[in-house]
């Protein structure tokens, strides 16, 4: 009996010690899964504090100039110029022929002192007088193609005023490394053939409303004048960034903006914020508001 006894005792004392080494075990288990627990919880706290972080900081893309929208690749298939955007918001295009040249440097360090976007439409042969500027004035805004030589492509044979167009636009999107659609025939000589053109490269014909006639020997008083009395959102101006006058005028220019609360942003920016509608497009300068004759004698 002492023996059933004392085997009696060691299995109740075998039992205990298995229930308490379970217990523990299940403890641990238990505080593991707990740690576990709250590791996972200050894991999903910080992933939800990394995304509202990225929702408030701007990305590395954010306030760059807008590419090529929807909107302006359904301008593109119109494939007929531009004159003008919208008129309903508060927004217009500085544009500069012309150039890489003498003032392009100068012309760039008053866009940036005064935060203004502007867009430029260079000419292929002057690209390598400063390569390093196309990628400077793209990150002001937007760069297009004002053919190789500067001709009046509506004199050329179709064959030489397309490899005008084409040399260009691969020269630039070479120099300023991202795709290149705006283009803008010189001296705002176009016709059906040179629309064709530009609509079998994907390019955008710009025209323009205003005249700052720089290059027609304006001084910059009058420079002055021609731009700030025709500022009206959608506009589109044309200057020149070879001309010194018009550098002198732009700090006047700038000016008159802020006055008539009005923002200077890129052409593709212009076209995407307020395009023009297919009947204004399809009307040309004078679903613009401006005669049939603006377009021609600068650019």
């Amino acid at each position: 009996m002492r023996s059933v006894a004392m085997s009696a005792v060691a299995l109740t004392t075998a039992i205990a010690l298995v229930v308490a080494w379970t217990g523990k075990g299940g403890a641990r288990h238990a505080a593991g899964a707990s740690v576990r627990g709250r590791s996972a919880e200050r894991s999903a706290s910080a992933a939800a504090s990394a995304r509202a972080d990225a929702a408030k900081s701007p990305s590395r893309e954010a306030g760059r100039e807008a590419i090529e929208s929807p909107r302006v690749s359904s301008l593109v298939a119109l494939g007929r110029p531009i004159y003008c955007a919208g008129a309903k918001g508060n927004e217009v295009a500085l544009t500069f022929d012309d150039g890489p040249g003498t003032y392009t440097k100068l012309a760039i360090a008053k866009l940036r002192k005064h935060r203004v976007k502007a867009t430029f439409f260079a000419v292929g042969r002057n690209i390598e007088l400063l390569p390093q500027a196309i990628r400077e004035e793209r990150e002001l805004g937007s760069v297009g193609d004002h053919t190789y030589t500067h001709p009046l492509l509506t004199a050329l044979p179709a064959a030489q005023a397309e490899s005008e167009i084409v040399r260009t636009q691969t020269a630039l999107e070479r120099a300023s490394g991202r795709p290149v659609f705006l283009f803008r025939p010189p001296y705002g000589g176009r016709d059906a053939t040179i629309d064709a053109i530009a609509r079998r490269h994907g390019l955008l014909e710009i025209m323009w409303t205003v005249d700052s006639r720089d290059s027609l020997g304006a001084d910059y008083a009058q420079i002055e004048r021609n731009v700030i009395d025709s500022l009206r959102p959608g506009a589109i101006v044309l200057m020149h960034e070879n001309h010194g006058q018009t550098i002198r005028a732009l700090p006047s220019i700038f000016a008159a903006l802020r006055r008539k609360r009005l923002r200077a942003v890129s052409v593709p920016r212009l076209l995407s914020d307020d395009p023009p509608s297919p009947a204004r497009v399809r009307a040309g300068s004078r679903g613009c508001g401006v005669g049939a004759s603006a377009g021609r004698g600068g650019g």
